[in-house]
């Protein structure tokens, strides 16, 4: 593995350093705002803004590590703009994560303490998958999607591009959510989504 770079250095951030430390990654540092430059996360330094990525293109590996609920764009714009300038992305696999040797992993996708990807998933470029986040047999989940802390994601489910799953939620086996939708907290899918927006409750209803 070679070193990484993180890109965003709030919240989220603190949560991948520590599961790629326990990964056995070695963190070079953070590019971050011009305002945190010289300050530390978990220990980890903030050496720039993403205006230096092209400095670390030779020796490091890229992981974005600015979460998203509403909006995934700048996300997807920081990754786009890493491969642009030719950089790599790195996928980051917490210690005590379960991914099956029959799972696909996207590259620049991050997997966090607890959660689990069963046998058949596929999981998109650039997606979170948070803490104790469940995603079962044969699961398709599309790119830069954010699956949130303790959702279940039953087998045969597909979740659109750029969608985010609140935390608790539980999407019924086999139903499907559509590109750029947001699940807020404790919701059950239980049936397919095929319209862009906002969902909550139980049953999930547009808002």
């Amino acid at each position: 593995m070679r070193p990484i770079i993180l890109i965003g250095g709030g919240g989220h951030c603190m949560s991948v350093i520590d599961a790629a430390i326990s990964a056995g990654f070695l963190i070079k540092g953070i590019l971050d705002l011009p305002t945190g430059v010289g300050k530390f996360v978990c220990g980890i330094p903030i050496l720039g803004t993403d205006e230096d990525i092209s400095k670390y293109i030779n020796d490091c590996d890229f992981v974005v590590t600015l979460g998203f609920i509403k909006d995934v764009t700048l996300r997807i714009k920081l990754h786009d703009k890493i491969r642009a300038l030719g950089g790599h992305l790195g996928t980051v696999i917490a210690s005590t994560a379960h991914v099956s040797q029959f799972a696909e992993i996207g590259e620049g996708t991050v997997i966090l303490h607890h959660a689990n990807v069963n046998a058949g998933a596929k999981i998109g470029i650039g997606c979170i998958i948070n803490t104790s986040a469940n995603i079962e047999h044969s699961v398709v989940v599309g790119d830069y999607v954010h699956i949130s802390t303790g959702s279940m994601i039953n087998g045969d489910c597909i979740v659109g591009k750029g969608t985010f799953i609140g935390s608790q939620s539980v999407v019924i086996n086999g139903k499907s959510i559509c590109d750029n939708c947001v699940i807020g907290a404790g919701s059950v899918i239980s049936k397919d989504i095929i319209l862009s927006g906002t969902y909550y409750g139980n049953p999930a209803k547009k808002i």
